[in-house]
């Protein structure tokens, strides 16, 4: 084999070696971060899909069963919606913290906001519920989208951004 040819094949072997370890480290990870879920959340990550908006002043958080006709799962997310909405009003994301760990990115600055800082409202939508976030402060917008990305990566096949949403539903028959 020609020297530059083999050192070609040797980056490329290094370069999928370092992202199987990195595809597993994200595994391992969700695996980890769906087992604390279960015990902070009353609905199951399998039935239902979370899925976040990004917006200039804040975004939206909806959580929606994947089998429409589910009312039991419909029940559970809109009344832990409600619940986080008054908890993290209060200042309290006690609930992620213990999911994705006290370092989640975003996390500390959210806890950080003097009540006010930012609007939380719930309403339900067809087939579960859904939080919007609203803040003035450029810092806070930060931080939400910052936890939003957090929770994406964290949550995997189960959570998804709203342009990745739109996107499949144009692919689908």
């Amino acid at each position: 084999m020609k020297p530059g040819i083999l050192f070609t094949a040797l980056i490329v072997m290094a370069g999928l070696g370092a992202a199987f370890e990195s595809f597993a480290a994200d595994a391992q990870r969700q695996a980890e971060v769906a087992l604390r879920g279960a015990e902070v959340m009353p609905f199951s990550l399998k039935a239902t899909t979370h899925i976040f908006t990004k917006s200039d002043d804040g975004g939206n958080q909806q959580v929606i069963a994947k089998d429409p006709s589910d009312s039991g799962q419909i029940r559970l997310i809109r009344k832990h919606l409600r619940e986080i909405q008054t908890q993290f009003q209060r200042g309290d994301f006690s609930g992620p913290a213990r999911t994705h760990g006290a370092d989640m990115p975003g996390l500390a600055q959210l806890k950080a906001a003097t009540p006010g800082q930012i609007s939380i409202t719930y309403k339900d939508i067809k087939g579960g519920g859904e939080l919007t976030y609203r803040s003035d402060d450029p810092n806070l917008v930060s931080s939400l989208h910052a936890w939003f990305d957090a929770q994406l990566s964290d949550h995997g096949a189960d959570e998804m951004d709203r342009h990745m949403h739109h996107h499949q539903g144009m692919m689908q028959p």
